[in-house]
């Protein structure tokens, strides 16, 4: 696509802009906002020198909250789908983008304004036009990277809601409270976390509830770098994006391959151990890795050693008595709820029960008893 003007020809002749699209192509509005500013520097059109990002999640329908975006603003208004709109005005343009939730939607405004009172007062007239909202330390944002079908490393991000709430009876193997634990992570110098353990024994609540921590601490929504993509991980962009960003974590999901020894032909650690804690600093962001490995004997020593590795924290399935104790302290006082749980879990006749297991049959007793007709407090308050 070439970009051109009508111009007399005693003006400075235009320049011709080639524009390529392949068939990935995810960003629309941006690509009309570049070809609208090469034609303002063409046409000494209105430009943009104040770029803004505003974010925000809020307990709405993402339809509904497009709607209300694309018709109460006062901008004229483009729809491209359901959670992509273009807005448009004088000395200002937005592109806006929403991603559904299960039970609230997350939203990520890019605003281009001509004066900085221009992108103050769109923000606000964007936020009012949302309605109620969660507060940035309620939330954080996941950077989720991937490579896509073409092998180029691609990014798309989104708000989380920090809601996770762990119990101490779900960890035995902290030694100490879950609280304590990951403030003690926090405030420490060492990067590297690793929570070791077999599928279904809490890796992943445990790292929700640790970046639910960082929002916490800093008033606002945690930054995050996730990948569970291994090509991703296989040249140094990831990397350098994550130390020259606003990231405040790092989070590599099922990291087994990235974890074995470099004697065992890993070829990728070099790159974590360079920012945990080389020439190159993490500056205080935090690198947590889970694993189903079984051993820590599996794991490379270097990444292990003292002022780099706060520590492997293992999880593990639960003994019987374990499991119900955590029943008991996620059924609360209710104690019809308590006993449908006991019941289910055994019925499933269990060795050992993972965490997973635990809130399957808590839920499902719950579930029972609503379809029952039973209700009481217990039941309404939060299992999951």
């Amino acid at each position: 696509m070439n970009v051109t003007s009508d111009t007399p020809s005693d003006q400075p002749r235009p320049f011709n802009v080639g524009l390529t699209f392949s068939h990935d192509f995810y960003d629309l509005g941006e690509a009309v906002f570049k070809t609208r500013a090469i034609q303002a520097f063409e046409n000494v059109a209105t430009r943009y020198p104040i770029h803004r990002l505003v974010r925000c999640a809020a307990p709405r329908r993402l339809v509904d909250v497009f709607d209300d975006l694309a018709l109460n603003t006062g901008l004229a208004a483009q729809r491209l789908d359901t959670g992509t709109l273009l807005l448009d005005g004088p000395g200002l343009f937005v592109h806006a983008e929403g991603k559904r939730k299960a039970d609230y939607c997350s939203c990520t405004f890019n605003v281009w304004a001509d004066s900085k009172e221009r992108a103050r007062d769109a923000r606000s007239s964007l936020l009012q036009a949302v309605g109620e909202r969660y507060l940035p330390e309620q939330m954080f944002v996941v950077a989720w990277n991937f490579c896509n079908s073409r092998g180029v490393l691609s990014e798309c991000s989104f708000e989380e809601l920090a809601k996770d709430t762990v119990l101490d009876e779900a960890y035995p193997t902290l030694g100490e409270p879950v609280c304590d634990f990951v403030q003690r992570y926090l405030r420490a110098s060492e990067t590297v976390l690793i929570l070791q353990g077999p599928p279904g024994t809490g890796k992943t609540r445990l790292v929700r509830s640790i970046l639910g921590a960082i929002s916490h601490r800093k008033g606002d929504s945690a930054q995050v770098m996730y990948t569970a993509d291994k090509r991703a991980l296989e040249n140094d962009e990831i990397f350098v994006d994550f130390i020259t960003g606003v990231h405040d974590a790092f989070v590599i999901e099922d990291a087994d391959h990235l974890l074995r020894a470099r004697t065992n032909g890993n070829h990728d650690l070099h790159r974590f151990l360079a920012i945990a804690d080389g020439v190159v600093r993490a500056q205080k962001r935090k690198i947590i890795f889970t694993t189903n490995l079984p051993n820590i004997r599996d794991l490379d020593e270097a990444l292990l050693r003292p002022g780099r590795c706060f520590a492997v924290a293992h999880t593990r399935s639960l003994a019987a008595e374990e499991a119900s104790r955590l029943v008991d302290r996620l059924c609360g006082s209710d104690s019809e709820w308590q006993s449908a749980a006991h019941a289910s879990l055994a019925k499933a006749a269990l060795r050992s029960v993972s965490l997973a297991d635990v809130y399957r049959a808590c839920g499902e007793a719950r579930e029972d008893l609503g379809s029952r007709g039973v209700e009481s407090p217990g039941s309404r308050s939060q299992a999951a």
